[in-house]
C-alpha cells in the first residue's frame, strides 16, 4: 500500500489541462482536403483504395472536384499515403464532430477542413464547465468505440469534470450515445431505448459505423447506422474517434440540448391560452 501511494504521489496530476488539442505529429487522424489541385480521374488512386467508397472524383485534370465523406471514412490512411498531389492530407484536429451529416462531406472546392470548424463559436472556453449532461450508452456492436468512450472517463480526459456523466437507464438520460452499425437485431432495442427518454432528448452517433454503417452498410443485416432508426443530432466521425473528439461532440450536444429546451419552452401552452392549464391553476388557487 505504501509503495502504491508513493507511486501515485510521484506521478502527480495526469489530467490534461488543454481541451480538444490537436493530435501529436505522426498520429493518424481523419483525412482532410487541401487546396492542392487534384489530377482527377487520370489518377483515381484514392477512389480505388477506399474500402468504404467515401471518396468521389468528378472531372479531369486540375479542375476536378473531390468529395470526401467523413461519415463513411474509417481512417485507414490509404488515401493520404497514396495521394501524389497532396490534395488529401492528414487532419490532426480532434474537433471533428458535426451537427449535420451533410457537414461531414468535404470538397476540395470549398473544404470545411480549410475553412475551420463551423461550430467553433458554439463552444466557449469560459462556458464549458457551466452545464451538465447525462448519457446512456447503447452499444450495437463496436467494441473499439466503446473502449474510447471508456477512456473519456479516465484520469487523463476526465469528462466528468465538465459535467458529462454516464447513467444506467434511458429514463435518467439526456442523450443516447450510440456505437456500432445498428444491425436489424438492434433496431427495436434502440428505438425502445429512445422512446423511454424524456424530452428534450438527443442522439449522438459515435464512430463511422453509427453514422453510416461503415463497412457493414447495405448488407443483409440492414446495418446502416443509427439515423436509419432514430433521429441523430450529433455526428462524431472516426473509426474509432479519439476521446477528445467524443467529448467535443458531447459538448456540441449540450449546446443543441439548450436550443431544444428553449424551443420546447416557447412551444409549451401558457395558462391563459390552454383551458386545461387554466383549470389546474384555478384549482390550485382555490385550495386553502
Amino acid at each position: 500500500m505504501i509503495k502504491l501511494l508513493a507511486y501515485l504521489l510521484g506521478k502527480g496530476t495526469v489530467t490534461a489541462k488543454s481541451l480538444f488539442p490537436d493530435l501529436e505529429e505522426g498520429v493518424r487522424g481523419l483525412p482532410k482536403l487541401t487546396s492542392a489541385a487534384c489530377d482527377g480521374k487520370e489518377c483515381n488512386a484514392c477512389v480505388g483504395l477506399c474500402p468504404t467508397d467515401a471518396i468521389e472524383i468528378k472531372g479531369q485534370g486540375s479542375t476536378s472536384k473531390v468529395s470526401l465523406d467523413l461519415g463513411a471514412c474509417i481512417a485507414c490512411g490509404l488515401c493520404v499515403a497514396h495521394c501524389p498531389t497532396g490534395t488529401i492530407a492528414n487532419n490532426p484536429s480532434t474537433k471533428t464532430a458535426r451537427l449535420s451529416s451533410e457537414d461531414l462531406v468535404l470538397s476540395n472546392v470549398s473544404s470545411l477542413s480549410d475553412a475551420g470548424d463551423p461550430q467553433s463559436g458554439l463552444i466557449k472556453a469560459d462556458g464549458i464547465f457551466k452545464r451538465s449532461i447525462h448519457l446512456r450508452v447503447v452499444s450495437t456492436g463496436c467494441s473499439a468505440c466503446d473502449l474510447e468512450i471508456g477512456a473519456c472517463g479516465n484520469p487523463i480526459f476526465d469528462m466528468e469534470r465538465m459535467g458529462v456523466h454516464v447513467v444506467a437507464s434511458p429514463r435518467f438520460a439526456d442523450a443516447l450515445l450510440v456505437t456500432g452499425p445498428v444491425p436489424k437485431a438492434m433496431h427495436d432495442p434502440l428505438r425502445r431505448c429512445y422512446e423511454a427518454m424524456a424530452e428534450p432528448r438527443l442522439v449522438i452517433a459515435v464512430g463511422t459505423c453509427a453514422i453510416s454503417g461503415g463497412g457493414h452498410k447495405d448488407g443483409y443485416t440492414e446495418a446502416n447506422g443509427a439515423n436509419a432508426v432514430v433521429p441523430v443530432d450529433v455526428f462524431i466521425p472516426g473509426c474509432p474517434p479519439h476521446p477528445w473528439s467524443i467529448i467535443y461532440g458531447v459538448h456540441l450536444a449540450m449546446t443543441a440540448r439548450q436550443a431544444k429546451k428553449k424551443l420546447a419552452q416557447a412551444a409549451a401552452p401558457k395558462a391563459d391560452e390552454d383551458p386545461a392549464a387554466q383549470k389546474v391553476a384555478s384549482s390550485a388557487a382555490s385550495e386553502p
